[in-house]
């Protein structure tokens, strides 16, 4: 399967604008996350994203809404840019080198449960929806 430049600039193009949204948040969620000494932007964007990806990919298997191209600007470029699971895993290990391990297992449960169940809210949605449509 070969790969258009028109597809690689759309992947490219999404994961900029989903970059500079993920920035975005982290600037915004910044004097809340040193206040509570918690990830508190990493864990929105996790979620979101996760429920976003849950909806998008539900439309796109029941309506063949999306096109390839419109795939990797929004799934692969936009949602891999906005999410920031390695930035998770990065300031898990941060807590529990500050031994803060109550906030460590937090940070874990909170964004695997949150994460799951926005997916699965996200395919919800987008099942529902795409039925009616």
């Amino acid at each position: 399967m070969g790969y258009s430049l028109l597809k690689v600039a759309s992947v490219g193009l999404g994961g900029f604008l989903g970059s500079v949204l993920r920035f975005g948040t982290a600037i915004y969620f910044q004097s809340m996350s040193q206040r509570l000494s918690f990830p508190v932007a990493t864990l929105t964007v996790n979620v979101i994203g996760c429920l976003l990806i849950g909806f998008l990919v539900q439309l796109a298997e029941n309506q063949k809404y999306l096109s390839q191209e419109m795939h990797g600007f929004l799934v692969i470029g936009f949602l891999g840019g906005l999410t920031t699971f390695s930035s998770f895993g990065n300031e898990t290990l941060i807590l529990f080198k500050l031994d803060q391990l109550i906030r460590g297992f937090l940070n874990i449960t909170l964004n695997v449960a949150f994460g799951l169940a926005a997916v699965w809210l996200g395919r919800f949605v987008g099942s529902r929806l795409s039925n009616l449509i």
